[in-house]
């Protein structure tokens, strides 16, 4: 059974920093790719940031570009999000998702996904 538990999020003030860890268990060694997304209430979810499983390759949300890193560690159990120059802008609940294939929606898509976890809040004071 595949579990991804998200964790890390708080409040911070604009111009700090927060570190999202995401938990995966379950078969990950054959998922194609994992992501972070967020949504505002109201809002569909946006892509932030993405890795391919395998090869490690990153790619970001030109909202999140310069600002964010994403990884994954060597057991490829733990997805980890780097935030640093947090604005309000950036104010979320955050998700981490994976995929198991390629598909047509491309991977900024949420429909790509497969699993989700539950979310974690990131709030961002003035």
């Amino acid at each position: 059974q595949v579990q991804l538990v998200e964790s890390g999020g708080g409040l911070v003030q604009a111009g700090g920093s927060l570190s999202l860890s995401c938990a995966a268990s379950g078969r990950t060694f054959s998922w194609y790719r994992m992501a972070w997304f967020r949504q505002v209430p109201g809002q569909e979810r946006e892509f932030v940031a993405g890795i391919l499983w395998s090869s490690r390759a990153t790619s970001y949300a030109d909202s999140s570009k310069g600002r964010s890193t994403i990884s994954r560690d060597n057991a490829k159990t733990t997805l980890y999000l780097q935030m640093n120059s947090l604005n309000p802008d950036d104010t979320a609940v955050y998700f981490c998702a994976a995929a198991r294939r390629l598909n047509s929606y491309g991977y900024t898509d949420a429909r790509t996904y497969d699993y989700w976890g539950q979310g974690t809040q990131v709030t961002v004071s003035l």
